[in-house]
């Protein structure tokens, strides 16, 4: 069986729906709770592919946090290795910095359900051509990042240029959380309640009219999360 290593940093910020993707495709998973202490691989022997998850720490902070910094090294493992890989929220910052690009505070946050809007290359990628053009998207996040060099934009918002990008064939950032359903939403708005205060937008901006939301967003993130499971290989 293929298995995929899974980097994750908050309680409420597990691969959800990419999980079930990689599942319906009979590819295993191995989540690695980083917010529980454990170490980062060192390498990705014996793995098929990469997914790092969101959470509230920063790119730039890697000085002081020293799992960010081997995370970054085991990003440029899997993209020496040529594997598939699909970073999320400071997932996808992560990856823009292996790449090179500058990962920065935007000054303001972006929190809550904001429209996203596909570009015109996303007509044309492996994982979103088809995909409604926008859709509401949940997002959580205060940092941003400069397209990596040769990247190809997919995405963006109103508030934040780059919200997807492709690297080579198989590698994909996603500043936006496509994954989640209910109880992670829910976990996002319980754990980061002091966040959610210090930006002065109540609980209610994110849970009113919530089954609606995650009706197309979920449409969405099935199609996509499945193509990026047929990314992996197969022994």
């Amino acid at each position: 069986m293929s298995r995929v290593v899974v980097l994750q940093h908050a309680a409420p910020e597990g691969p959800a729906a990419i999980g079930d993707a990689l599942q319906r495709r009979g590819i295993g998973l191995r989540t690695v709770r980083i917010d529980q202490g454990a170490a980062v691989p060192e390498s990705m022997e014996g793995a098929a592919g990469l997914v790092v998850m969101g959470g509230p720490m920063s790119v730039y902070e890697a000085d002081r946090l020293a799992h960010l910094s081997a995370e970054l090294q085991l990003i440029e493992r899997a993209l020496e290795d040529g594997l598939p890989i699909l970073g999320v929220c400071l997932g996808s910052q992560l990856l823009a910095a292996a790449l090179g690009a500058r990962v920065y505070s935007s000054g303001r946050k972006e929190i809550g359900w904001h429209e996203v809007r596909l570009r015109k290359d996303a007509g044309k990628d492996p994982l979103w051509r088809g995909i409604d053009s926008r859709f509401m998207g949940f997002h959580w996040h205060g940092d941003v990042f400069d397209l990596p060099r040769r990247a190809v934009p997919l995405a963006s918002s109103v508030l934040t240029e780059h919200q997807a990008f492709r690297a080579g064939d198989n590698a994909y950032g996603l500043l936006f959380h496509l994954e989640v359903g209910e109880p992670q939403v829910r976990g996002f708005v319980k754990s980061f309640a002091k966040e959610l205060a210090a930006a002065k937008i109540p609980p209610a901006a994110i849970l009113d009219g919530l089954p609606d939301h995650l009706k197309t967003l979920q449409r969405v993130g099935a199609q996509v999360f499945d193509r990026w499971a047929g990314l992996i290989p197969r022994p």
